[in-house]
């Protein structure tokens, strides 16, 4: 009878292996069908996650004007309103500088190659020194066949009429589908959600998940809310540092600097090579050209590790690479949109995972660092 038990219990055993093998195949699966799928149908889909990180962001003041006696509706199109004021002021402020910038593009171009070109002769002078010991090395070996000439590039066609029509047509319906499904989503507010989940699950599953959806929407609210006004004021200490530092358009330096701080990493770093080069360009003293991506630098690193920590909180903080990898992934499959949206979903992950019985892993996966329940559990180990 052990032996019938022992074999049974071994079994069951390989069993649940391989039914845990098989769901882990079938999550991997779905998950690449889910992939493409948002990848072939990004002009769908890309609206309706800008739509929801927008309502998600605007809800807590548009509860809040709610609270004072305003209808969630009024509220909705204050708040839209207001934002694409901000937008449209902001952007016909920084179109004028940026063209100027784009007009000026050749002679800018030009300029840094005269600059950098003792560094590039330099480079030839070690580049030439390395060839000729490569040369007397192999001094006897066979002579290389003459490759052949690279084909002349085909020109590119210019853009036509119809092209550039088709590519504004569809960022206009892009945009105006945005701002309708986030005003939508505004308007119908906590209610709306209350009825969509009541009518697709049980009261108690119902329950947990608008738990769960109030939860994101109240700490990515807040979340970004600050982090926005942390992003305006290292926005305007860096357009006030350039306007010191003598260099020309500092408002759209500094505009550049809070709207590319938004995306962790990579946009400071893109914000500190464009100045670095815009200093280049400007300034003919090394000390001049090296004090602004030095001061850039040092903003930067006065925000990411005093300031954001400090008004942000660690509670919410995520692993440095999978956010590198979730901007880089948002990037390859929607472009600017996906970027824009990377931060954010991890963001609501990590939420989710919090308020689920079963998210410790992943909430453990998300942060950066050892966990603190790891570092008291292993350190209250008896000696």
């Amino acid at each position: 009878m052990k032996e019938e038990e022992t074999a049974a219990d071994t079994a069951s055993g390989k069993n649940a292996r391989y039914l845990k093998l098989q769901v882990r195949a079938l999550v991997a699966l779905a998950a690449c069908a889910v992939t493409v799928l948002l990848s072939v149908g990004h002009e769908v889909f890309v609206p309706v996650a800008l739509a929801l990180l927008f309502a998600l962001v605007l809800s807590r003041p548009v509860e809040a004007l709610h609270r004072r006696g305003l209808p969630r509706s009024v509220s909705a199109i204050l708040m839209l309103v207001m934002l694409l004021t901000i937008i449209g002021v902001t952007l016909n402020a920084v179109a004028g500088p940026a063209q100027e910038w784009f007009a000026g593009l050749p002679q800018t171009l030009q300029t840094i190659e005269r600059k950098v070109r003792p560094v590039q002769k330099a480079l030839s002078r070690i580049k030439l020194l390395t060839s000729r010991a490569d040369a007397l090395a192999s001094a006897n070996a066979a002579p290389q066949h003459s490759s052949p000439s690279p084909a002349a590039p085909n020109a590119t066609a210019p853009m036509s009429a119809a092209d550039v029509l088709v590519e504004t047509r569809s960022g206009l319906v892009s945009t105006i589908t945005v701002i309708i499904l986030t005003l939508f989503l505004l308007s119908g507010g906590p209610p709306m959600l209350a009825r969509m989940v009541a009518a697709l699950a049980a009261d108690v599953h119902a329950t947990h998940v608008l738990k769960v959806i109030e939860a994101i929407r109240s700490e990515l609210g807040r979340y970004y809310g600050t982090v926005a006004l942390i992003n305006l004021a290292l926005g305007v200490a860096t357009g006030v540092t350039m306007m010191l530092l003598g260099l020309p358009n500092a408002f759209l330096w500094g505009t550049m600097a809070a709207v590319l701080n938004f995306v962790p990493y990579v946009g400071s770093a893109t914000t500190l090579v464009i100045l670095s080069v815009v200093a280049l360009v400007c300034f003919d003293s090394i000390g001049r050209i090296a004090a602004v991506p030095a001061s850039y630098l040092a903003l930067a690193t006065i925000e990411g590790q005093i300031v954001q920590p400090l008004l942000v909180g660690h509670r919410l903080e995520l692993n440095p690479l999978l956010v590198f990898l979730a901007v880089w992934f948002g990037g390859w499959m929607w472009g600017i949109a996906g970027i824009a949206i990377a931060v954010p979903s991890l963001v609501a992950l990590k939420v989710a995972a919090e308020h689920s019985h079963r998210g410790q892993p992943l909430v453990e996966f998300l942060s950066p660092g050892r966990p603190k329940s790891r570092r008291v559990g292993r350190q209250s180990k008896p000696q």
